[in-house]
């Protein structure tokens, strides 16, 4: 059993985002959906709570109502191994959603994603303060990051 479980706030679109959700990570599932009973703070019948696995995390998501939306404070992050991964998270998170900079994005719920290539975080500890300066500007002029471009910048390769 997970320890720590992430609980999403949705004002009432919780079952839907959750069905997104799986629909786009591998390994997913719904595991179960509450609904709100008489005399609860929901409308009696209505889909109260939604647990949901993505890849293995569990996540819980609430039908609260309107009065806590997603804000940038708190994002996920998706740590793909190759520029191919990064594009299918992008493209399939960000529909409906909004692009952001420097890997971010918020799905159609408003939820914020970072869609993040694994090892970059050694492009910018590199021990030659040019190359992380390097790779640093050219993220922070990328939307979706481009693996090789971070790496041309890194080696001081202009873009073409």
């Amino acid at each position: 059993m997970q320890k720590i479980v992430p609980n999403l706030w949705f004002d009432t679109e919780a079952e839907q985002a959750a069905g997104f959700y799986t629909s786009v990570f591998k390994n997913s599932r719904i595991v179960s959906v509450a609904h709100y009973p008489e005399g609860s703070p929901g409308p009696a019948g209505t889909v109260m709570t939604v647990e949901f696995e993505l890849d293995g995390q569990r996540f819980v998501g609430i039908n609260g109502g309107p009065q806590f939306p997603f804000t940038e404070a708190v994002s996920f992050q998706i740590s793909c191994e190759s520029q191919d991964e990064v594009d299918y998270y992008w493209e399939r998170l960000s529909d409906g959603g909004a692009e952001g900079p420097c890997g971010w994005l918020k799905d159609r719920y408003g939820l914020s994603w970072q869609v993040v290539p694994s090892g970059m975080e050694e492009l910018f500890t590199d021990p030659d303060p040019g190359r992380s300066q390097r790779a640093m500007q050219a993220m922070l002029g990328m939307s979706k990051l481009d693996i090789a471009a971070l790496r041309s910048a890194a080696d001081g390769v202009p873009a073409t």
